[in-house]
């Protein structure tokens, strides 16, 4: 049986950043998962807006987003992906009311990310589970919340 691969969401990425203990639990899943990791462009361009200054990007770039590329681990979203996260936002405005005009920049990149993983077999880990759970009630994906067992990968 093949090991399970994952892509993290952007929000645990921003918490370790921010937070010492977070921080020791992405470094602990870096540690467990290295080998089964990999990185969402999305996730990367999300982190680079968020960047507030050229030395925040630069640390970024060197510590996170180099890591990945050297490793050839970045997964992008193909035409097929982005045509379907139309079709599954559509389908949320049918089925649930959701009113497009409202819909943030941030929901529009969960679907498109959760399409991205699901064409490259990757497991999303987040903590962003009602939004991730109302993408699943329309289309399938692989998530979990933190941090998925060893035993898992």
């Amino acid at each position: 049986m093949a090991a399970r691969r994952y892509v993290l969401d952007t929000n645990l990425f921003i918490r370790g950043f921010r937070d010492a203990s977070a921080n020791a639990e992405l470094q602990r899943f870096h540690l467990l998962f290295a080998p089964f990791e990999y990185l969402s462009a999305i996730v990367a361009q999300e982190l680079l807006a968020g960047a507030r200054t050229s030395a925040d990007r630069l640390r970024l770039q060197r510590h996170v987003l180099a890591v990945y590329v050297r490793r050839r681990r970045i997964v992008t979203p193909s035409a097929n992906a982005w045509e379907r996260s139309g079709t599954v936002l559509a389908e949320l405005v049918r089925r649930e009311g959701l009113e497009l005009h409202q819909v943030s920049k941030a929901f529009g990149n969960d679907i498109l990310l959760a399409l991205s993983c699901r064409e490259a077999g990757l497991v999303l880990v987040t903590d962003n589970t009602r939004d991730f759970a109302r993408i699943m009630r329309v289309t399938s994906f692989e998530f979990t919340a933190p941090w998925p067992s060893t035993t898992s990968a």
